[in-house]
């Protein structure tokens, strides 16, 4: 069970800020003004702007935290706070935590060998070793709420939050934890990262017009836009939310994972491993694809991703994939990496409990006509019982997450 979440991203600093400008189509894509991006190909990114890290941690922790990890703390707090979920000594043995990182606190990676060049090994922070790890996200989370069950980083490139949460899923199914706080995180709108990804032709170049970049399933799509942010959510076995008096928001039902064993960073032609996760998905949460009322793509705006998706969708679900939304967030959020998978599968809560449907904005040339990827504003489709929410990552990881309204 769902009973709480939590989030940061470019479009707010909450769930309810980053829903309602989903709503409303708003583009948290602009100019990067953070670094110096002087000499870039690509010049555009979805920041997180006006993150006050005083407002969520003691300046100890946030002077030794990547932003990443900072991103995570945050969306933590505000999903144990929305849960009404306090961790004391009775619990604490049970609770989980397991946040997914595509490139983790690289920032803090780079600006250590900067100062290992600049300054010398005297200069390097004590805690150099620790805050430049995978798991500095999840041993802040853990230190500061007080859990003492499983803590654990999960990376599977942009799958790495979905996977977050169905690793988190298996855990209580399991009996290993009774609460797991999953989810995931990024932080690398870097001048290294968006060099790397712009070389490798990955990036759109509407570096003049950057709410106009990101163009998922629309026929002039340039490539994805590299974002930051975090999503967490709190999942509980269902006796435990009843016994805490929790409200459930929802039920996670279904979690599928694969594997292309393609390349490393464009899909397998034929979406074989995307059918695959999503088929397990659907086969975890026991229905098939004529039970789906929407999904919340993956969709990058990559000239291979969308149409690989759009195929993948289309074997299936079948007919289904005429008849119901399909959308992408990223058209506004851009990609946030490791933090992507968590954020849509909240929008796709969102949506289950509202009935309004996220657009997908820039969309003006489907790529298929026939499906509806809710362009530029958002839809109201009343009661929508279940939803899908894919991810897809370079290294051919794949996962899929299938939630059911309560």
């Amino acid at each position: 069970m769902v009973t709480g979440y939590g989030a940061v991203t470019p479009l707010g600093h909450s769930v309810d800020e980053t829903w309602t400008a989903m709503l409303a189509g708003r583009s948290g894509i602009g100019t990067v003004d953070a670094i110096d991006v002087t000499g870039l190909g690509v010049r555009i990114g979805g920041q997180v702007r006006g993150f006050t890290p005083g407002r969520y941690m003691p300046p100890t922790v946030s002077r030794r935290a990547d932003p990443y990890a900072q991103y995570a703390l945050a969306a933590a707090l505000e999903a144990c706070e929305h849960a009404g979920l306090v961790v004391d000594d009775r619990l604490a043995p049970r609770v989980a935590v397991i946040i997914g990182s595509g490139y983790g606190p690289v920032g803090s990676i780079y600006r250590a060998a900067n100062t290992l060049r600049d300054k010398g090994p005297r200069a390097i922070s004590p805690f150099t070793q620790v805050t430049t790890a995978m798991d500095s996200a999840v041993g802040e989370i853990s230190m500061r709420l007080g859990t003492q069950g499983p803590s654990r980083a999960q990376s599977t490139a942009c799958a790495s939050g979905a996977d977050a949460v169905g690793a988190g899923m298996r855990m209580i199914g399991h009996g290993e934890a009774d609460i797991v706080l999953a989810g995931g995180a990024d932080a690398c709108v870097t001048a290294v990262d968006l060099a790397g990804s712009g070389n490798a032709r990955a990036l759109s170049r509407r570096n003049d017009d950057p709410t106009a970049a990101c163009r998922p399933f629309d026929a002039h799509r340039d490539g994805f836009v590299m974002s930051e942010g975090a999503a967490v959510v709190v999942l509980e076995a269902a006796e435990t939310a009843d016994r805490r008096g929790a409200t459930v928001l929802a039920e996670l039902t279904g979690y599928g994972a694969s594997s292309d064993a393609h390349h490393w960073t464009a899909p397998h032609p034929e979406g074989r491993g995307a059918c695959l996760a999503v088929e397990a998905a659907l086969r975890d949460a026991g229905i098939s694809g004529a039970d789906v009322d929407y999904v919340n793509a993956h969709g990058t705006g990559t000239l291979l991703n969308d149409a690989v998706e759009t195929a993948v969708l289309r074997k299936v679900l079948g007919d289904r994939v005429t008849r119901i939304p399909v959308s992408s967030t990223k058209s506004m959020t851009g990609h946030m990496i490791g933090a992507a998978g968590a954020v849509e599968l909240v929008a796709a809560i969102q949506a289950l409990r509202t009935g309004d449907v996220p657009p997908t904005v820039n969309c003006d040339e489907p790529i298929d006509p026939d499906i509806n990827f809710v362009p530029h504003r958002a839809q109201h489709h009343g009661r929508l019982r279940t939803a899908l929410s894919n991810s897809f990552g370079f290294g051919g990881h794949n996962a899929a997450l299938v939630v059911r309204a309560i």
